[in-house]
C-alpha cells in the first residue's frame, strides 16, 4: 500500500507541475501576439505621417542583389503627391485598382471574378487593391504562403482604418516599382523621361501604370507591343474615370 501510494502521490505531482508550465507558455504565447499586433498598429500610424526611407520589398531586392555581388544601389526619391503629375495617380488606379475610392481595401467583386476565371483555366492577374499592395510591399516579403496573405490583410485593415486615401495613394506611387530597381515616381520619370514627376503627361503616366504587372520584364522607357497596347488601353479608361476619377 505505501508503494501503491507513494506512486499516486508522485503522480498527482507531475501533474501538478505540468499545469503551471503550460499556462506559462500560454502567458508568453499571448504576451508574442499582443506585442505583435501592438507593434504592427504602431508602425502604421507613424508612416501615416513620416515618409518611409525604403520599403521591406525594397530591402530584400537589395539584399538579394548584395548576395549575388550586385553592389549596384536602388533608384528611389520620395516625392508628396501634390509634387507628382496627377495623371499618375489617375493612371495606376485606372491600370491596378478602379474601385480604389470605394472599397474598404478588398475588392470583393474582382477577387471572385479572378477565382471564377482561375477555375475556368484562364490565366488571370490576381486581385489585389492598391491599399493590399501597399501592404505587400511596404512592410512584408515576397512570396504566397497563407502566413503572408494573413498579415498582408491584417496591414490592409490596419492601412485602411488609419490612413486616408490620399495617403495610401501617395505612398503607393512612390513605393511601387516600375522597372528594375526603380522605385517611385520621381525616379521613374528620371529614368525613363528625364524629367521631374510634377511633368509627367497622361501618356508617359499610362506607360508607366502599364509596366507595374511586370517592371522587371517590361521596359517603360522602350515600351515593346504589349506595353504599347496596354497604355493605350489605360488611356482609355482614364479619360472613362474623367480627370480626377473622384481621387481624394
Amino acid at each position: 500500500m505505501d508503494g501503491d501510494g507513494r506512486t499516486r502521490v508522485q503522480a498527482g505531482s507531475r501533474g501538478r507541475g505540468r499545469a503551471p508550465r503550460k499556462r506559462g507558455w500560454f502567458r508568453w504565447i499571448l504576451l508574442l501576439v499582443l506585442g505583435c499586433v501592438l507593434a504592427s498598429v504602431l508602425q502604421v500610424l507613424v508612416l501615416r505621417f513620416v515618409d518611409p526611407p525604403f520599403s521591406a520589398f525594397m530591402a530584400e531586392r537589395q539584399l538579394s542583389a548584395w548576395a549575388h555581388g550586385d553592389w549596384s544601389g536602388i533608384a528611389y526619391q520620395w516625392r508628396d503627391l501634390g509634387a507628382i503629375s496627377p495623371s499618375l495617380p489617375l493612371a495606376v488606379v485606372a491600370a491596378e485598382d478602379q474601385n480604389f475610392p470605394v472599397h474598404n481595401g478588398f475588392d470583393f467583386k474582382a477577387i471572385e471574378k479572378a477565382r471564377a476565371s482561375n477555375l475556368r483555366g484562364h490565366k488571370v492577374r490576381g486581385a489585389s487593391t492598391i491599399s493590399q499592395q501597399v501592404a505587400k510591399n511596404l512592410f512584408l516579403w515576397s512570396g504566397r504562403s497563407w502566413v503572408r496573405k494573413g498579415i498582408e490583410a491584417w496591414y490592409t485593415v490596419l492601412i485602411e482604418a488609419f490612413w486616408p486615401k490620399h495617403r495610401i495613394l501617395e505612398m503607393y506611387v512612390n513605393i511601387a516599382e516600375f522597372g528594375d530597381g526603380v522605385y517611385g515616381a520621381q525616379a521613374a520619370s528620371r529614368t525613363f523621361f528625364g524629367i521631374n514627376s510634377s511633368q509627367l503627361t497622361p501618356a508617359q503616366s499610362a506607360r508607366l501604370a502599364a509596366v507595374l504587372p511586370s517592371p522587371r520584364r517590361y521596359d517603360a522607357g522602350r515600351p515593346g507591343p504589349y506595353v504599347q497596347r496596354r497604355t493605350h488601353g489605360i488611356q482609355r479608361q482614364m479619360r472613362h474615370l474623367g480627370p480626377r476619377g473622384d481621387l481624394p
